[in-house]
């Protein structure tokens, strides 16, 4: 694929559905990142469109994004009539026994409202406990209803595991895209979901790449941290660099990543993100941010390419790492355990 600077590559999802292959990320928006000025959150927005990021991905229950990128379509028409917008229909988990036809189309109503929009590009399904709460697999055809009436132009589903994923296209509801999360440090996809999904036609837009900002010459050589972080994301992926292998190796991993960002004169966490962008079936990253303070620097991904030396080197710790137990989400989605107790399971609240 050819490198241009500064230009934003693009890739064609299924029919010819044209997205950026880096996604802004919503979920930092929706608080326990520091305060969100909204003004100020639209007009990034447009920073993002213009610079060539056109899809955005959001959710139902990430609390005021709606309605922020909603805002931004307002304020700037002609910008955000080259925006693809990603939300997620994500049913609160004390509502999992009551989903119907009412419920689902209310939901995406309220999407619709909310983001000023007739019909949504894609609508990424999630379902809290897909095993022991039935209801996803007539709550997908209900989506597909949807879909069919013209409310939803696509769709897509997010954190199920493989086995819950082929349940769900073998219903006949076409899914057009996955969204795991996949990292440096997190490589469960590959065990069985993208073989899957490249057998199936189903693109990944994937989260997770950067660690939360813990990829960053700012924790290099640093000890390990013990206190409260500042952030969700913090929290969250340090429980995956503990899974991964613990702190020492995680910096034995910085070290070399710092080698290869230093041989192409740019920053450690572009590394790890062309990393998975290299990666098969893998159509677009979704980077998170509550500003433009990296925009300019995120362009430069698409400024240079990894050789194989530069894997190699990667993959030599990779192999003394420990690969994160069970498919994509299982460890999320135990209510009892490190990853699952820091959950929040009730923000979609419909009234």
């Amino acid at each position: 694929m050819e490198k241009k600077k500064n230009r934003v590559e693009r890739t064609d999802l299924q029919s010819g559905y044209s997205i950026s292959r880096l996604i802004k990320g919503g979920w930092h928006l929706a608080g326990g990142h520091g305060e969100i000025d909204p003004d100020q959150a639209v007009k990034d927005m447009a920073a993002f469109v213009e610079a060539g990021i056109t899809t955005f991905d959001c959710a139902d229950h990430y609390t005021g994004v709606e309605e922020l990128i909603g805002n931004f379509r307002k304020a700037y028409p002609s910008l955000a009539s080259q925006v693809k917008i990603h939300t997620k229909f994500v049913p609160d988990y004390e509502q999992l026994g009551n989903v119907d036809r009412t419920y689902v189309e209310k939901i995406i109503d309220r999407s619709l409202k909310r983001l000023h929009v007739e019909r949504l590009d894609l609508v990424q399904f999630y379902w809290w406990d897909p095993d022991g709460i039935p209801g996803y697999i007539d709550t997908a055809l209900l989506l597909g209803d949807l879909q069919t009436k013209g409310k939803i132009d696509r769709l897509g589903v997010s954190n199920f595991n493989t086995r819950q994923l082929r349940t769900l296209i073998d219903t006949g509801v076409p899914m057009e895209s996955n969204q795991p999360q996949y990292s440096l440090l997190d490589t469960r996809p590959e065990k069985k979901l993208i073989p899957y999904c490249l057998d199936n036609g189903i693109n990944q837009l994937c989260y997770g790449t950067l660690a939360g900002g813990f990829f960053s010459e700012d924790w290099m050589g640093k000890p390990e941290p013990t206190e409260l972080f500042a952030n969700r994301s913090l929290t969250k992926y340090k429980l995956i660099i503990d899974d991964f292998g613990g702190w020492t190796l995680f910096q034995e991993l910085l070290q070399i990543l710092k080698q290869v960002s230093d041989r192409y004169g740019v920053t450690m966490p572009l590394v790890a993100m062309r990393w998975v962008l290299d990666r098969p079936g893998v159509a677009a990253l979704i980077i998170g941010a509550t500003s433009t303070r990296h925009l300019e620097e995120n362009l430069r991904v698409f400024e240079f390419s990894m050789t194989d030396d530069d894997y190699d080197l990667i993959d030599t710790i990779l192999k003394k790492s420990t690969i994160l137990n069970g498919d994509c989400y299982d460890l999320e989605r135990d209510k009892t355990g490190h990853h699952g107790s820091i959950m929040r399971y009730n923000q979609n609240k419909t009234e």
